[in-house]
């Protein structure tokens, strides 16, 4: 089973989206930003068994969409669910592999969501 990243600077959203997607994935690991994001990438262990990134639009430091891009360039083919306030921040971000939900997202719709982009980079790698 692939791992998922959860990207965000606040810990009451880390905790609730953790404990959210636990219920239906077994390896979600919660991260406070982008700079320690983009360090776990960096090893090769971690990057091998990771199959999403969700993360907030709103980051502290270089943002969500800086983060996205080097988050790309580093890893092209992974997939990338960001969260925003709204659908006109969707303009910031391109790319075949990101995907863009306004909030408010209800639980089922984040593990739904979560499922499908898991299971099309599972397709990719068979």
């Amino acid at each position: 089973m692939l791992k998922i990243m959860l990207v965000d600077d606040d810990p009451l959203q880390l905790f609730l989206r953790k404990a959210i997607l636990e219920k239906r994935f077994s390896d979600v690991e919660r991260v406070t930003g982008a700079a320690e994001a983009l360090c776990q990438v960096e090893q090769p262990q971690f990057a091998r068994n990771l199959g999403l990134v969700i993360t907030a639009h709103l980051l502290g430091g270089i943002g969500g969409p800086a983060f996205v891009g080097h988050l790309q360039t580093r890893m092209p083919s992974l997939p990338v669910l960001v969260l925003g306030d709204s659908i006109e921040e969707a303009a910031d971000y391109s790319g075949d592999h990101v995907y863009f939900l306004p909030r408010p997202v209800l639980p089922e719709e984040l593990v739904s969501v979560a499922t499908q982009m898991l299971a099309q980079d599972e397709r990719k790698t068979a």
